[in-house]
């Protein structure tokens, strides 16, 4: 966790920021004092369109042999 205080909070507040997103927790104290913590937001997740990605699956051409063959002869190739 990274501690700054109050003015280096405010001088340096975009670079927090980016610390944030990055994963750390910042700690802004006052008068050494702490008032505030910085942490990541949690967005809240949105449910799948299901009805645009079957049909986008559907817009896509079929595979004339099995996915498995194909990535086993993608995989021997490497070898």
């Amino acid at each position: 966790m990274i501690t700054v205080n109050l003015a280096q909070a405010k001088a340096r507040l975009s670079e927090l920021l980016d610390q944030v997103e990055a994963g750390e927790e910042v700690l802004i104290t006052r008068r050494g004092k702490a008032v505030a913590r910085l942490s990541a937001a949690v967005l809240p997740k949105k449910p799948l369109p299901l009805r645009e990605l079957a049909g986008f699956r559907a817009s896509m051409p079929r595979l004339r042999r099995p996915a498995a063959e194909l990535l086993r002869e993608a995989r021997d190739e490497r070898l």
